[in-house]
């Protein structure tokens, strides 16, 4: 089984590029930015703006305590720019410049008083700003992204080999290849950490944007995010709601597992004329055939909301791959579910992290049920069909939901 989307699914990835550039702010960057460094003594708070209210900012910091920041006449307030990571580049606005849902960093010194706080500058990025922001990358991953299994690793040439469908993609690496790694639970953009090459190992899923060769075969990476996720099928034997977790026998390594499930898990359910269209496209049949067999029309309904994409590939092991790469993107636009909607015997697909190799204990990321038609097309002999903890081959690394 492949991630989950629509890392990863992708709503906070300007957020969190512009946080980074605050944080690059915040330790001193070349320039403007390192001359204006504030004193060592200095405290600093980042976070959102809730409200602003005469000369004074309340803000919620992003370890969730809700300040109120006096904002004097000296103090210095700095706009920067989209994507900037210098202040040479900023402008000096004034406190009416800074509305609820901003983003800040305030440098200055704590009050008297617990929750006190005096800035001696404000450094804002606007939520405008963010979003816009936000819109550019989403089109550019939309434009340039791709994604896949991991199937080779070379460090003396930064290149990795990538399985994307059936197709192996060369991703060229360099020195100014962004890196971002998943950790945990979950695959929220916002939530992968810096990271480097030697961390992807084979088998890790992965999302790259950057430069495609004229065939699609190659790409010059910019950014990668990557993660190592665990992939379970089969029949639910026991739920613990209690403790928030279930059993299953694993039908590949026939091992039983528990699997967490936690508020980070996306559970769907799968409604059966789409389980019927994949189970049959998976066993070789064409995307508007199968998909008239499941709806009873034309190539209508669970065709169309799995992406409307024809066949890729001749014989089963392409359809195979070209339909699970399309249930990954129809995952992520089913109605939510949860473990309350789930009982024994149920017919499940897991991707999973896994804290230690090797442990028989994991954490769902996506849970999918309703595919008892794909498990048993899958021991007919037709090829795996996999999830993706994001949409593999299109969309932005999924982030906040």
């Amino acid at each position: 089984m492949l991630m989950k989307s629509g890392a990863f699914r992708t709503t906070v990835m300007g957020v969190s590029f512009m946080l980074a550039a605050m944080g690059a702010l915040m330790a001193g960057v070349p320039g403007e930015a390192q001359t204006q460094a504030a004193p060592a003594a200095a405290g600093r708070q980042i976070g959102t703006v809730k409200a602003v209210s005469g000369t004074s900012i309340t803000l919620t910091t992003d370890a969730g305590q809700q300040i109120v920041v006096s904002v004097p006449d000296g103090a210095r307030i700095l706009q920067l720019a989209p994507g900037s990571t210098n202040l040479k580049d900023a402008q000096t606005i004034t406190l009416a410049g800074i509305a609820a849902g901003d983003r800040v960093l305030v440098t200055g010194k704590a009050g008297e008083s617990a929750g006190d706080f005096t800035a001696l500058r404000v450094i804002l990025m606007k939520s405008s700003d963010i979003a816009q922001k936000h819109e550019m990358e989403q089109a550019d991953w939309q434009k340039r992204g791709t994604g896949g299994i991991v199937s080779a690793v070379d460090a003396g040439t930064g290149t990795l080999t990538v399985m994307v469908g059936a197709k192996k993609v060369q991703v060229q690496t360099s020195s100014s290849t962004q890196f971002r790694r998943y950790a945990g639970d979950s695959v929220k953009f916002e939530d992968a950490v810096p990271s480097t090459l030697a961390q992807i190992q084979t088998g890790d899923q992965l999302r790259v944007r950057g430069a495609k060769s004229e065939d699609g075969m190659s790409v010059q990476a910019e950014e990668i995010v990557s993660g190592s996720f665990k992939n379970l099928a089969g029949l639910i034997a026991s739920i613990d709601a209690a403790n928030g977790s279930l059993t299953l026998k694993d039908l590949a390594t026939k091992k039983m597992m528990t699997v967490k499930v936690t508020a980070n898990s996306s559970i769907h359910a799968l409604p059966p004329q789409a389980a019927r269209m994949f189970a049959a496209r998976a066993r070789g049949g064409s995307a508007a055939a199968s998909g008239a067999e499941a709806s009873g029309q034309n190539g209508a309904g669970p065709a169309r909301a799995a992406g409307g994409e024809r066949e890729r590939g001749a014989g089963p092991g392409g359809a195979g791959r070209a339909a699970g790469s399309d249930l990954s993107q129809m995952v992520n636009r089913l109605p939510a579910a949860s473990l309350a909607d789930l009982k024994v015997g149920d017919a499940v697909m897991i991707v999973a992290s896994q804290a230690e190799a090797g442990s028989a204990q994991v954490t769902a990321v996506t849970l999918l049920s309703g595919v008892e038609p794909l498990l048993a097309a899958a021991s007919s002999g037709s090829p795996e069909m996999t999830l993706s903890p994001w949409s593999v081959g299109s969309g932005a690394p999924e982030a906040a939901q």
